[in-house]
This record gives C-alpha cells, structure tokens and sequence, in this order.
C-alpha cells in the first residue's frame, strides 16, 4: 500500500482532531465504515485506512474540508461546496483517477471513500532510480493526461498534481490520487489554514501573489509539464521549496535547460508555458505524448558500449516529502535510459525529428556525453540481448548464437497477471507467483536455460502488457494472452503457442434481485451492463454480440469483479475467459456464480517483441517440448482441474507452426 503523501496516494495528512469521535480510532462513520488507523503525512484533511462493515473490504476514507480553516461563519457554504465537489469526484469513472465508492457527511465533515489501491508512488520510483526513460516517462505521462482530462470533463480540478500524488501501480496502471485540495473551475475554496494551496514547485505561475488569478485546468497541465520534467531530467525545472524561490526562478528562467527530454521535450515546452492561456489542454496534451510513442520509422538503437556510472543509493530515512535533486549540472549519479518509440504511429506530426534527434544522441555519446542510448528492464541491466540474434540469421550456428544470447541476459523477466486465481497469482506477502501461467512460465524458462532463480515476474495488465513488451521492460509476457493476427499487428508483438484454450463465459451474482441471469442469452435479453478488461479481445465482441457495455472499463477483471459485487453498481455481469471467471467464482461462491460457457474459443499464447527471430525460435521449440511432454497435463491438473472440475487433463492444444517474420 503506498503511503507517500497519504493512502494510497490519497491523502495529505494523518491529521484529524482526536476529540472528535467522527475522526476517532475504531469510530464507525454511518455505521458502516470504521475507522482502523491514519495514513499518511502533510497538511490536507484526515485521511484513514478503513473497513467497510456492509461489502468486507478496506478502502480510504477521507475528509475533504480542514476544520481549522473553517468557521461557524463559513462553515455552511464550504460543506455545501465540499457536498457538491464529493458528488462531482463520485461520478468520474476512469481507470486513470482513483475510484471514489461513497460520499458521507457528518456534523462538520464531507468524507468521500475510495478504493484502497496497492502500488508504489512516482515519487518512490523517482528516489529509486533518480530518472525514467523517455518511453517511461512518457507512458506516464500519457496515463496523467488522461486521468486529467476525466477530472476537467466533470468541472473538477485537481490543484496538486505532483509525483506524490501520482501512483504507479505494480502491472503498469497509473492512477491519479489525492482529490483533498480538489474545487471547481472557478471556485473559492476554504479547506487549507491560511497560505497558497498546492506543493510549491508544482504550481502555475498564475497561483502566486500578486498576480494570483485563480486555478483552471491550464494550472494541473503545467503540473504535469513540471512532473514530466522531473522524470526525465532528474531535477525540478524550477528550484526552490519555498513559494517565493520557485516564483523567482520561474521569473528569471521561464525555460528551464533540456538535456535528456529527446521527443519529450517540446511537450515539456509547450505544458510550462507562463501564459496559462497558451497551454494545450490535457487532450491535447494526450495526443501529443501519444505521438512520442509513435512513430513507425524510427530504428531501434544499439546499445553503445559504455562504462556503467554509479547511482549512489538513497537512503530510506529521507523521508517521504525528500526529493533527490541533483546539481544545477544535471543528474548526479544514473544516466536516463532513451528507448526508441513503441507504437504504430498515426499521421503526421511536431515529432518527426525523433529519428534525427535517436542519430545525434549516438553521436554525441561517441564523443563523449550526452544522452546513453540502451534498453534497460526493471531491474536496471543495460544491453540488448535481441542484438546476439544476427549471428544465427546469418547462416552460423544457432546454438552458438543462443549462448551468445544467454550471456547478455543474465536474468529472465516474464510479464504475468498478478490477480487470477488458478492462472496467475501474485502473494504480495510471500511475494510468491502461482497458477498455470507461471507454472508454463518456468518450464518454458527451463528450456531456455534459465534456472527458476534466474526468472523475475513482473506485474502486467491486460492495457499495459503490450507497452511492457515493447518498451522492452520484459521479455516475455505469459498471461492469458489471447494470440489474434489483429492483436499482433495492433500491438506490434509476436505470438508463439497456444499452450491453453479456453471457452467464453459470463460471471454474474448470485442472488440478484432484478435480473434472473442463468445463461448467455439472459445477459443479453435483459441488457444489464457488461464488464470486460480494457484492450481485452471481449470488447469489440460483446459490442458486435449486441451486449450492453459500460463506456469506461478498467485495466483488470479484478475491478470488474469489484463492481460487480458492489450492489450500488449497474454492472450485472463480468465476461471473460471461463477458466480466468472460475477463480473468482471459486473464491467467492456464495456471491457469484460462473454461467455455462459459451461458443468460441480464446487461445492462449507466449508474446514476445517482433522482430526477435532467435528468441522466437528458441521459444516455439521450448513450448514444443513443453507439450510433447507430461508436464502439461501436470500442470493442468494441478492449477486448473480444481476450477474446471475435471477429472483428467483435457487434450492438449496444437502449437501453430512458427513462422519468420
């Protein structure tokens, strides 16, 4: 659970008044929340870990309004304004901005409950690695966008956009979080005890005295313009942590020196404009961090050999509000790391010179600094081992190859689910993966010449998994990917297998007291609400079935589930692969109930980037073995028989033949 500036990201202070019994230890607020512990730091509201009694699952809850800055004056217009913004917050629904589940009010507080959410603030990975990549950088950044247009689109701003408020969940899904300084387009707020509201050096030139005009969403985008600078630069464009030095620095140099932004940089421009009315729009915004990632003729660099530089370690005991900042210089210690982009691009656009700018990086590195051009996982090795595939194209012998291979990898890192039951497991206090996935995972390891201690999962989602692959953060993804020819020139990755086939199904409540849904064609006479996993092959399916689909869907089936058994929610059915719903229906019968499958077939494969021809091959002949052998059925009857209820091993899948690209 993050707890960098609040739960989950959620939050400002642990603050609260321990007299009042509706902030209290173990208080019950409604009868129905009980308040266990308070999280986080800083000086926005009360914000605590809870239980919900009523739907037995922890969430955040939060107050929106600072007592202090409240008086018995001014008390009834700020619950009123804090009443109406809880309700605007209620009803944004995006997989990027933090899911708000209930609005509660008591005496002298408006408190709005929200998803507990696992993960990791920007603000931690930025003490970790000090830089991002500019593909990070910018996939973070896109996600930010996103999220940010949701919250403008609902009248909502979010006034303290900052790396501590932004949290980077383990399988790549970014969420936007603490909505306690949130207000309207144009409206007072009295929630902070006297003084500016927001981080300082975050906020738009617009927010300080005395030429303070008031926020907008141009204020929260120049936010992002000073996060996105700070991923890949390693600084704050604008020093100072008090008001007074960044607004002075701000002053004396409105553009800050760009030294490893590449194609970031006239985003990062055009976002920390002064004039707040120049600034593009977060959709705008979007588009242009989506043409960064795309771009179709653009080579994919060799690593050029390199001595390693140092990242001098940081110390925990910085404290979570301690950003590393390194001299005016540049960074101190890591270099950032320049992938090349990682989607088909659309049209045309300001980003072209990527390619140009790809050429002048190697040539500048050649001479001795600048920008260090080579792909690196998440654990930080540098190298390509893509770039041993030559050998074996070039009529020598594969296996030499292979080995060439194998000593530029050292380690294996596998993108899998993190949360289904029987597939992919991740046990966050054990840190233990399970499932048929992973077990299919580490034989296939095994026959690539990696021992079980050599493999690292790394969380993934049905959204990101593609990106994961590309922007070269895994090597293989193994997670109930459905392999299509539409899929592999979508996504620009490559499929050997299947190694499963599974059926299509539907999971729905148990007792529902509307709808009577015992079959497919229930679902889709009473045309209840149907959730799917974002990029899932379910979506163009049930919208051309004639089913009834949400406009937004989330990154997981696990939230799907989650709405799913919120009876407040207009979601009645979950659809999905029938061995992936049975181990939510296993997990919880007595609320849901998995229906008989239906017709067609989802095949599982093993992704890979394209253009990897060795690894392809070495991978095709692995699974091969894999299935030849026993230790499929094994495997079967070990993770997937006690979902399916199977008495034995059904026949195995035929392998595809594997074929050059």
């Amino acid at each position: 659970m993050h707890n960098d500036d609040g739960i989950n990201g959620t939050g400002g202070g642990a603050g609260g008044h321990p007299e009042d019994r509706a902030s209290a230890p173990h208080a019950v607020i409604e009868g129905r929340y009980e308040l266990l512990e308070p999280v986080g730091s800083g000086g926005m509201g009360e914000v605590w870990k809870a239980h919900d009694r009523r739907l037995r699952r922890f969430v955040a809850v939060k107050g929106l309004l600072d007592r202090r800055a409240m008086t018995p004056g001014t008390q009834q217009d700020a619950m009123q304004r804090a009443r109406r913004e809880a309700e605007a917050l209620a009803k944004i629904e995006h997989q990027n901005v933090v899911t708000v589940h209930d609005q509660i009010e008591t005496a002298d507080q408006v408190w709005i409950v929200m998803k507990l959410l696992e993960g990791r603030s920007l603000a931690d990975l930025l003490r970790r690695d000090r830089v991002l990549g500019v593909p990070r950088a910018a996939e973070i950044g896109l996600q930010m966008a996103q999220g940010l247009r949701a919250v403008h689109e609902a009248s909502v701003l979010h006034r303290d956009v900052k790396p501590g408020n932004v949290l980077v969940r383990d399988g790549g899904q970014v969420v936007l979080v603490d909505f306690g300084i949130a207000t309207f387009e144009g409206a007072d707020r009295v929630t902070r005890h006297g003084g500016i509201i927001g981080t300082p050096a975050y906020l738009a030139p617009e927010l300080f005295p005395p030429v303070y005009s008031g926020p907008t969403p141009a204020s929260d985008l120049w936010a992002l313009g000073v996060t996105l600078y700070e991923m890949v630069e390693g600084r704050l464009p604008f020093g100072g942590s008090e008001m007074a030095g960044v607004q002075e620095n701000i002053r004396l140099s409105p553009d800050p020196v760009l030294r490893y932004a590449g194609p970031l940089g006239p985003v990062i421009r055009k976002l920390l404009v002064t004039d707040p009315g120049r600034r593009p729009d977060a959709a705008a915004a979007e588009e242009m961090l989506r043409e960064v990632l795309a771009d179709p003729g653009t080579p994919a660099p060799r690593p050029v050999p390199t001595a390693a530089v140092p990242t001098p370690a940081l110390s925990r005991a910085e404290g979570p509000s301690s950003h590393a900042v390194p001299s005016e210089g540049g960074p101190s210690g890591g270099v950032p790391s320049v992938l090349p982009p990682s989607a088909p691009r659309r049209g045309g656009g300001p980003f072209r010179g990527w390619k140009v700018a790809v050429a002048a990086a190697c040539v500048v590195l050649l001479a001795g600094g600048g920008w260090l051009v080579s792909r690196s996982g998440p654990g930080g090795e540098q190298g390509d081992a893509s770039s041993a595939q030559g050998a074996g194209s070039t009529g020598g012998d594969a296996e030499q190859a292979w080995e060439q291979w194998r000593d530029g990898k050292k380690r294996l890192t596998i993108g899998a689910k993190e949360d289904q039951p029987g597939l992919s497991l991740h046990n966050k206090d054990t840190g233990v993966w399970s499932g048929f996935d992973i077990d299919i995972a580490y034989a296939l390891a095994d026959e690539l010449g990696y021992d079980k201690e050599q493999v690292d999962f790394y969380g993934v989602t049905t959204a990101n998994r593609a990106s994961k692959l590309k922007n070269g953060e895994v090597d293989l993804v193994i997670a109930s990917y459905s392999m299509t020819p539409e899929r592999e020139k979508k996504d620009g990755i490559t499929f050997v297998g299947p190694y499963y086939m599974a059926g299509r199904s539907f999971l729905v409540r148990r007792d529902s007291a509307k709808y009577d849904l015992d079959e497919a064609a229930d679902v889709e006479r009473h045309q209840v609400k149907v959730c799917t996993a974002r990029d899932s092959t379910y979506g163009d399916y049930l919208r051309k079935e004639g089913y009834a689909t949400g406009k937004w869907q989330p990154d997981t089936y696990e939230e799907c589930v989650e709405r799913l058994l919120d009876k407040r929610s207009d979601v009645y059915a979950v659809a999905s692969d029938d061995v992936l719903l049975a181990g939510y229906a296993q997990r919880d019968p007595a609320h849901l109930k998995l229906l008989p499958s239906g017709e067609g077939t989802e095949p599982y494969g093993v992704a890979m980037r394209k253009g990897d021809l060795l690894l392809k091959n070495k991978v095709c002949s692995g699974l091969q073995e894999i299935l030849a052998g026993k230790g499929w059925s094994e495997m079967y009857m070990k993770d997937l028989a006690p979902l399916t209820g199977r008495k034995t091993a059904p026949r195995k899948p035929e392998l595809v033949p594997c074929s050059g690209e």
